[in-house]
């Protein structure tokens, strides 16, 4: 948890109060939910993505990730290969809960997150780790971003 006095944006909130209703086979069955209802990445970013711009190296998995502030809000856009859904579904569900925010809010996210998701008892050590990389790359990315009007 960050210094800052803001906390956790409301609906990240309400997904980990919804993930701590399911079994671990049901958390699998929600990333992969997510997954498919990420959106595609925005054509002018995929020349980007191509030349390895953007690309969280700790993530074994190829994960492309975009964080910007726009009027004040964090907006996220990703790539990741449909053959990860996991990778996939964590990130759409970062997207989903962090879009919108403001970076005060994106900067409170608990560390801890995996865990309260209860990810931790149903992925492998490799993905926690690379998991844990693109969320801290989304909170960095998040607070070093100059707000666009």
């Amino acid at each position: 948890m960050t210094n800052d006095a803001a906390s956790e944006p409301a609906r990240l909130t309400a997904i980990v109060d919804e993930f701590a209703d399911f079994e671990p086979r049901e958390r699998l069955e929600a990333l992969v939910e997510f997954a498919d209802q990420m959106a595609p990445l925005p054509a002018e970013l995929a020349e980007k993505r191509d030349a390895e711009a953007h690309r969280v190296h700790e993530c074994q998995t190829p994960v492309f990730l975009w964080v910007e502030v726009r009027d004040g809000r964090v907006m996220i856009f990703a790539d990741v290969a449909p053959e990860a859904p996991t990778v996939k579904g964590f990130l759409a569900l970062l997207i989903d809960a962090l879009s919108g925010a403001s970076p005060a809010e994106v900067a409170a996210v608990h560390d801890d997150l995996l865990q309260r998701l209860g990810l931790v008892d149903v992925l492998g050590m490799m993905r926690m780790r690379g998991l844990h990389a693109v969320l801290y790359y989304i909170r960095k990315q998040a607070a070093a971003a100059p707000a666009e009007h």
